[in-house]
């Protein structure tokens, strides 16, 4: 309207726009709020997005000193005051609790547009406003707005609350309700690169997840049981920061989850092979102190799937760390006919090596030699081990085939005197540390003779 600064007297709207705008941070949270309503639908116009912003930050500059205050609804009259302290309601401020004194402004906002609430989020950011409280908010928006929008505006709210929870804190985001986001998104076609930072958010935060999150539905056009495919890229997604940057304990945890989770899948007959053996090797071997659960499941997903080769057989265990088996659960495997022959003999070998390592440092402890009965018991021990030491090199070169069922006898019996070895060498321990501990007292009693005497 060319009312520029040439214009002088009290009809410049120019300078009373201006007078306006600076009162802006005197506005009721009642009128904030409306004026953002009015406004929300101007942009991206230049003018309409400088009132925006003044507004918006004026909104975000009251949270962080309201956080204890009950607002007025924005539904009130403009007149009103934007804040009530509850100064006169001792009894209902008593009910409130922190939680809900720190959200009440949720409901409120659910009014804006996801272009206002990106610009809401990115304000708060820069004001350090607690990114917990943020991340609940845009949990809480997107779950409101899901319900009540059309159906071709649920892909942009979901986007935009995605897009923002992901320059956020992740520490400080729910894995719970990301996962609660996921399965919506699922049955949505929203853009590739949100999709990409879901599951990113979610992987980075794998070891807080439980079983039941993992087990999604697969899309359509899919036969398996449930989305192998989306736990493998959340799995590699965990990985991706690298195995060094994960503690120990984090790895052990998301371990033991993909373990329940390969139990749970491995009685699915659709599923292929490669895709069970890919969740077998996602984890690395330091991930795992026993390799037992993973051994059950293995055994389930190949008591279901009769028709596998022995080829295809021999891949799923070539998995399995054999040194990592329990002498249970080697014993189970030697006399489980599922499982290839050469598998059996791996087991077996595997637990005889630790055997022969600990009788070995059996034999050369110092402190036990002296006994003469216990020597010669390990002796005869030792002997029968070599015997069986070469019972088993000579199962080795057997034809498997042929002489499949000999060969379990063999590995049956020899697993038998494996845990009598395993007793004997425990009952050998506990002698061996009564003799110390007797050594130790006669020791001490020597040196006690002299301050008797004297």
């Amino acid at each position: 309207m060319e009312m520029n600064n040439s214009v002088i007297g009290t009809h410049n709207l120019l300078e009373k726009a201006e007078k306006s705008f600076e009162e802006i941070r005197y506005w009721t949270w009642s009128e904030l709020l409306m004026a953002l309503k009015h406004c929300q639908d101007l942009l991206p116009a230049a003018n309409s997005l400088s009132l925006l912003e003044k507004c918006m930050d004026t909104l975000v500059a009251r949270l962080p000193s309201t956080s204890e205050a009950s607002p007025c609804p924005s539904t009130s009259s403009p007149d009103s005051s934007g804040i009530r302290f509850s100064c006169d309601t001792r009894s209902s401020e008593s009910l409130k609790t922190s939680s809900s004194r720190a959200t009440w402004w949720f409901e409120d906002l659910l009014a804006l547009g996801p272009n206002l609430v990106e610009m809401l989020v990115k304000s708060m950011i820069s004001r350090k406003l607690d990114h917990v409280i943020i991340s609940r908010f845009l949990f809480y928006y997107q779950k409101s707005k899901f319900y009540t929008v059309k159906s071709d505006a649920k892909c942009t709210f979901v986007e935009t609350v995605i897009d923002m929870l992901y320059i956020l804190d992740q520490s400080c985001v729910s894995c719970k309700s990301l996962f609660g986001i996921l399965r919506v998104a699922l049955n949505l076609n929203i853009n590739k690169s949100s999709r990409n930072k879901l599951e990113s958010m979610i992987g980075s935060q794998l070891d807080q997840a439980i079983l039941d999150n993992l087990l999604v539905p697969s899309p359509r056009g899919i036969n398996y049981l449930y989305d192998v495919n989306l736990v493998l890229r959340l799995l590699k997604s965990f990985l991706s920061g690298g195995i060094c940057q994960a503690s120990p304990m984090r790895l052990r945890r998301v371990a033991a989850l993909v373990d329940l989770y390969m139990a749970e899948v491995a009685p699915d007959p659709c599923l292929k092979p490669s895709k069970f053996v890919a969740l077998a090797m996602v984890m690395p071997d330091s991930a795992r102190d026993s390799y037992d659960e993973l051994y059950h499941a293995m055994d389930m997903y190949i008591e279901v799937h009769a028709g596998l080769s022995e080829e295809e057989k021999m891949k799923i265990c070539c998995v399995l760390n054999y040194e990592k088996l329990s002498s249970e659960t080697c014993i189970h495997l030697s006399q489980n006919k599922k499982f290839p022959s050469k598998a059996a003999v791996q087991a077996l070998v595997s637990q005889q090596l630790k055997l022969k390592s600990l009788l070995h440092a059996t034999n050369n402890s110092k402190s036990y030699a002296d006994s003469p009965c216990s020597a010669g018991e390990v002796g005869n021990w030792g002997r029968k081990f070599d015997a069986n030491e070469q019972l088993v090199l000579y199962a080795g070169k057997l034809n498997l085939a042929a002489d499949n069922e000999k060969l379990r006898a063999h590995l049956q019996g020899m697993q038998c005197r494996v845990m009598e070895l395993e007793k004997l060498c425990k009952k050998m321990q506990t002698q061996m540390a009564k003799f110390t501990k007797s050594r130790a007292s006669s020791h001490s009693h020597t040196r006690s003779v002299p301050k008797l005497c004297s």
